[in-house]
């Protein structure tokens, strides 16, 4: 499904995708055993969850099966159920011990892994099969079934097990199939800002309401009140007496939130890293994948990785009684984490981290409020705030700051990756304001009439994509891979870094158009700015020109544009209940990022199409009526 990143005022970011999975074939011959992990993504409790993401995987990318998923949803989303049945905690901390498909498991050191056999190739007519199953830690495990039946047992992590089968012929012989079977569990953590959280798509998206909402603006005058859609079910008052001191009012408006795998951190599992780790998992059936979510909206290097950041909200019901004041730091929870395995498990290390950050860092959300926000009373307020920045203030940063505050981000991780920085997969960002045909987006009120205020500069909007393009984009490759002299062991702190969606996000920004664009967005999102009734008396019953309800928008239908418009953003999330932070949440498809980032993931940490190794043996005759009863 095409997923997208909010790219606000408290954080902004992009991305895309591109790619393919090697796929093997299948062999023709005798029979053979085939064998597969369940749930192999370990952090989804249930094998149904999984599943349905096998169902849509065809070979053709990851993008291709967002698309099936987000038409098999109408457009509501995959995630809007699984995200109640995962080894986190309503606030995304990661359980250590979690219930999954009924069997309790240490999710950061797994014990063991539930496996399936299958006989697979031509198989002779038979009376039935007998299993063996040797791991050496005690007596073979045995068991009968027909030859057609899947024979499921787990197997000990870290110990290769042997499965042999006797297929029982009709004339009293056998013929017996060996192979081995050996589980693969790699562990890959995701760290980073709003793109590596998955900012813009909440997992279960904000039911709009058909009525209206009062905001206010800056000012608290008449004049300034206007009405957009509310949340559905807010029982408070929704006109602008609404007094935001009122705690069980801003309660009600909570529980009417969107919902996210982390609400402190509008971490999503439409976030490419996330989506990598899983198609990984889908792709390759003798392995299973443990992933350490950690990346967190408005991260910076030095308030988020490095240190603790500020949370803004805590949308999700269930988390607003203990909403913490801030989020600790990614570095301090990533070494508590690996803390945990090691004295589990001494043997297990990092495979692999998921690395998006600094476009914070170079206060990006500040260069697009530049863009956006025309009313001079706005510009006034925001910039006394730090909410706007411009090119120059961003360039400062580039050459000041940022090259040293990486050099503290490499040191940081190089230790948790045993001294080899190139396990760091940094994936870069896109442009945003690119359209149809890789051209610059014109500007103006389309896309952004949600808010009063908002209108695109053209001529800001250009200097904001020349400094994307020319100045950050570069800079933060240069970092990333270590050129110049900015890496003083350059062998072991070069990243690998992944580049190959930023293509074919070029032509999706946020101003790119479709025919095949959803109905409501091409009936209800005018062009021109017309969107929202002015008549405040209208607007307060019906706040849509279009005379179409609001809850018929589909925050997850496949669209042109992979960079979420301010209007894309609010009918999606609608996270300012006061309107006293204009919002931007423009988000990229994650799926393109996660589909250039899944092959250099699996080169890797070396992951081929799989060869089975088989080994056939012919048997004496046995004696059918001494056949092993199963132990299953």
């Amino acid at each position: 499904m095409r997923k997208f990143l909010a790219l606000g005022l408290t954080a902004l970011l992009l991305a895309s995708w591109g790619g393919s999975v090697a796929r093997a074939q299948p062999r023709s011959g005798g029979p053979r055993i085939e064998w597969e992990v369940k749930s192999r993504f370990r952090l989804f409790r249930s094998e149904a969850d999984f599943q349905r993401h096998v169902a849509a995987d065809r070979g053709d990318g990851l993008l291709a099966a967002e698309d099936r998923l987000e038409r098999e949803s109408d457009g509501r989303g995959w995630a809007r159920d699984t995200v109640e049945r995962l080894c986190t905690d309503r606030a995304g901390r990661l359980l250590d011990t979690c219930e999954r498909d009924g069997t309790q498991e240490d999710y950061l050191a797994p014990r063991d892994h539930r496996v399936g056999l299958l006989l697979g190739g031509v198989v002779p007519a038979n009376t039935g099969c007998a299993w063996e199953f040797d791991d050496g830690s005690g007596p073979p495990r045995q068991v009968t079934a027909p030859c057609e039946e899947e024979v499921a047992l787990r197997v000990l992590y870290g110990r290769t097990t042997t499965a042999s089968v006797d297929i029982l012929l009709p004339d009293g012989t056998a013929q017996r199939i060996v192979t081995d079977v050996a589980v693969r569990d790699i562990l890959i953590a995701g760290i980073g800002d709003s793109i590596a959280a998955g900012e813009g798509n909440p997992d279960r998206p904000v039911r709009l309401s058909e009525e209206g909402f009062c905001f206010q603006r800056f000012l608290g005058t008449t004049r300034s009140e206007y009405y957009r859609p509310g949340r559905d079910g807010f029982t408070g008052n929704r006109s602008c007496s609404f007094d935001i001191a009122d705690e069980r009012a801003n309660a009600d408006w909570a529980r009417q939130s969107a919902r996210w795998e982390s609400g402190p951190c509008h971490r999503s599992l439409y976030g490419y890293q996330l989506r990598s780790a899983l198609g990984l998992a889908v792709e390759n059936s003798h392995i299973a994948v443990t992933f350490l979510p950690l990346g967190c909206s408005g991260a910076r290097i030095d308030a988020g990785f490095l240190g603790s950041q500020r949370i803004a909200e805590c949308p999700s019901p269930g988390t607003n009684a203990a909403c913490p004041g801030s989020s600790p730091a990614q570095i301090d929870e990533l070494k508590e984490l690996l803390a945990k395995v090691h004295r589990r498990a001494p043997e297990r290390n990092l495979d692999l981290v998921l690395l998006t950050i600094g476009a914070n860092d170079i206060l990006f959300s500040g260069l697009i409020a530049n863009v956006i926000i025309q009313s001079t009373t706005d510009r006034i307020l925001l910039g006394r705030g730090g909410a706007i920045a411009s090119v120059e203030d961003s360039q400062k940063i580039l050459d000041g700051d940022l090259p040293a505050n990486f050099a503290r981000l490499r040191a940081a991780l190089k230790p948790l990756v045993g001294g080899d920085l190139s396990r760091v997969l940094y994936v870069t960002y896109g442009n945003p304001v690119l359209g149809s045909g890789n051209t610059l987006c014109a500007g103006g009120r389309d896309g952004f009439d949600v808010h009063p205020a908002f209108s695109a500069d053209s001529a800001r909007l250009q200097q904001v994509s020349e400094f994307l393009s020319g100045s950050f984009l570069p800079a933060i490759k240069s970092l990333a891979l270590c050129e110049g002299k900015s890496c003083r062991d350059a062998a072991h702190e070069r990243m690998t870094f992944v580049e190959g969606h930023q293509a074919a996000f070029a032509s999706h920004g946020l101003c790119a158009h479709s025919n095949e664009d959803p109905e409501f967005d091409r009936a209800c999102f005018s062009p021109r700015g017309n969107s929202f009734r002015a008549n405040q008396r209208e607007a307060a019953l019906d706040p849509m020109t279009c005379g179409r309800p609001a809850s018929e928008y589909r925050a997850y239908a496949p669209r042109a544009r992979w960079i979420r418009t301010a209007n894309d953003s609010y009918f999606t999330a609608l996270t300012y209940p006061q309107g006293q932070s204009a919002l931007l949440q423009p988000s990229n498809i994650h799926a393109v990022m996660a589909d250039a980032t899944l092959p250099v993931m699996r080169a890797a940490v070396g992951l081929q199409p799989l060869a089975q190794p088989v080994r056939a043996e012919p048997l004496p005759p046995v004696n059918v009526g001494t056949t092993p009863r199963s132990t299953r």
